[in-house]
C-alpha cells in the first residue's frame, strides 16, 4: 500500500522543518493508537489465527459490519480529520505557480477509493 503513494513533490523552504508541541504530537498519537488497536482487536477477534483465507461468509459479514459499526460509532472520520488538523496547521499555506499549496500539491495525486465502474 505504501509503494502506490507517490512521495510528495518538493516543498516550500518554510516547510521543509515543521514543529509540533508535544502535546499535539501526543494526542495524535492517542488517536492513532486508539484506531489501530481496536481495528486489530476486531480482526483478531473475528479472525484468531490471523488468517481470513477461507473464512466463512457468515464471519466475514460479522467482521465487516463491526468494523464499520466501529468507524460509524467511535467517529474515525473526525478523528483523522483532527490529526490532519493538527498536522497541517503549522504549513506555510503560500500559492506556487500551479495555485496550490505544498499540501495541496502532496495529495493531488493520491490513488484514492472510487465507486466500482467509476473512472474519476
Amino acid at each position: 500500500m505504501a509503494d502506490d503513494i507517490a512521495a510528495p513533490p518538493s516543498l516550500l523552504p518554510a516547510n521543509r522543518r515543521i514543529v509540533l508541541s508535544g502535546e499535539d504530537v501526543l494526542r495524535i498519537l492517542r488517536e492513532i493508537e486508539f484506531l489501530l488497536q481496536s481495528l486489530h482487536h476486531i480482526g483478531r477477534h473475528y479472525y484468531p489465527d490471523g488468517d481470513d483465507d477461507g473464512a466463512d461468509a457468515l464471519r466475514r459479514a460479522q467482521y465487516c459490519a463491526e468494523t464499520t459499526r466501529f468507524i460509524d460509532a467511535e467517529q474515525a472520520t473526525t478523528r483523522l480529520a483532527l490529526m490532519r488538523s493538527i498536522l497541517s496547521a503549522p504549513f506555510d499555506t503560500t500559492l506556487g505557480a500551479d495555485d496550490m499549496d505544498d499540501l495541496e500539491r502532496a495529495v493531488e495525486a493520491l490513488p484514492l477509493w472510487r465507486a466500482p465502474g467509476r473512472l474519476s
